[in-house]
């Protein structure tokens, strides 16, 4: 793949080469700094192919979170220092990390606690200027909370959106068109929560998106059609056609069609280690999307009712942009394209493509408007959030220290003007669930016009 500046879209590369390794004596965090274009190697490893939809897909205007005004690609931010800064982190020359929310301690400047165990969020601007990020809680009570900053940067206030005795285990969730939050329940009985990140309106629970261990959700924005990743080694990757697309500017999700993934290849084809295949999929109905009697799974779960649909192994991150759906699962350490209107799916990252992978595993994911695709790491060590830029590199944004050994990286999103990247520690320096867990603002030139 390679990025075209013209259309603004990633293309194939006219003879892509499908496996790759790392030559020996090279290792990861090498690859990290120096990047892939100096081997040789193609764009992300393989072949990020498709990304070939038409117009009529195209994105109407910028997303929630993203700069409007400019490209908006991760700019050259340099190395990684050697060094943890005050917060344990390490972070480019010339960039700054501060504390927005540490569990159990007052957002600075509010009477607000912040929770524990942040995950998932995301940036949603505001009118006339300054923005909001979300941050869901993924512990037995969960939750959203949500902070509010001016133009400059500065907390304003922090407030909840969705109330932890209404839902648990909120790990990832999704931005809408019409500027909401989806929150996802990650449970065999889940649900996806739509919050207002503004705080006006009352948080709504869209049982017709089914009943599963949901992850993370994303809205075609043409369609307004739904997608959604399942958190299971067996876990299927599904979309959602609401009965009422557009009603005022956004869905009626209340009621529609829940769909799961069929790809037309033999799994095994799919399934092989540094493949670089492209395959057309199509989609079978759901018969029963809340298989529930008195809150327990007592009919078929929601994932094994459609045989012939396509096994994901654990599926996480998901993100959309000018026709494609991007999406990770962490079991076999993938990051998936879908081309919407051609209706085909590939792998454009694969841990198994290389000697000494890049990224050794995949979570959330976030795109910038330019293209880069920002993947964080949940994994024993070295936890990071890495860009995979259009041009083949592989950009280190941030990293957990060592004293953050026990914890991951979780709820990437970049201010709409590119100046701030915020992100949690989901278990801060304890690395222990429900007491800790630490969220940052990191400001710098991230993103260049």
């Amino acid at each position: 793949m390679h990025f075209d500046p013209h259309r603004q879209r990633w293309q194939r590369r006219p003879s892509p080469e499908h496996r790759q390794v790392i030559p020996d004596g090279l290792d990861r965090r090498s690859l990290l700094r120096g990047g892939l274009l100096g081997l040789g190697l193609v764009a992300v490893g393989g072949a990020l192919a498709s990304c070939t939809g038409n117009a009529s897909h195209e994105s109407p205007g910028p997303a929630p979170g993203v700069n409007p005004a400019g490209a908006g690609r991760i700019g050259d931010i340099g190395p990684l220092s050697t060094h943890p800064d005050a917060n344990g982190l390490l972070l480019p020359a010339g960039f700054t990390a501060t504390v927005i929310g540490r569990a159990g301690e007052f957002v600075p400047g509010t009477d607000f606690l912040w929770h524990t165990d942040p995950d998932g969020g995301a940036v949603f601007p505001r009118s006339g200027g300054g923005w909001v990020y979300v941050s869901n809680r993924e512990f037995l009570t969960g939750g959203v909370d949500a902070i509010e900053f001016a133009a400059d940067g500065r907390i304003v206030r922090a407030y909840n959106i969705l109330p932890g005795l209404l839902t648990r285990l909120n790990c990832g969730g999704g931005v809408s068109p019409w500027n909401t939050w989806f929150s996802a329940e990650e449970f065999d009985t889940g649900v996806v929560w739509e919050c207002d990140p503004y705080g006006v309106e009352p948080p709504r629970r869209l049982a017709a998106l089914g009943t599963f261990k949901h992850e993370a959700v994303t809205v075609d924005p043409a369609s307004h059609t739904v997608y959604l990743t399942e958190d299971e080694p067996d876990g299927r990757f599904y979309r959602f056609l609401p009965s009422t697309p557009n009603l005022g500017g956004r869905a009626d999700l209340s009621a529609g069609r829940l769909q799961v993934m069929r790809v037309q290849a033999d799994a095994a084809v799919v399934n092989a280690p540094g493949q670089g295949g492209r395959f057309a999929v199509d989609w079978l109905d759901v018969p029963t999307p809340n298989p529930l009697l008195g809150g327990l799974v007592l009919a078929t779960p929601t994932r094994r009712q459609v045989p012939d649909s396509f096994a994901f192994n654990g599926g996480e991150g998901i993100w959309q942009q000018r026709g494609i759906v991007y999406f990770s699962t962490k079991g076999d350490r993938r990051v998936w394209a879908l081309d919407i209107a051609a209706q085909a799916v590939e792998v454009i990252y694969d841990d198994f493509a290389f000697a000494t992978p890049p990224l050794t595993s995949v979570d959330n994911i976030v795109m910038t408007p330019g293209g880069d695709v920002i993947v964080v790491e949940d994994q024993a060590a070295e936890q990071s959030a890495v860009a995979i830029t259009p041009d083949g590199r592989y950009q280190e944004l941030v990293r957990l220290g060592p004293d953050h050994a026990g914890s991951e990286v979780t709820g990437p999103a970049f201010s709409p003007d590119g100046r701030f990247f915020y992100f949690s520690s989901q278990r801060g320096s304890s690395g222990r669930a429900g007491v800790d867990g630490v969220t940052y603002a990191v400001e710098g030139p991230w993103l260049r016009s």
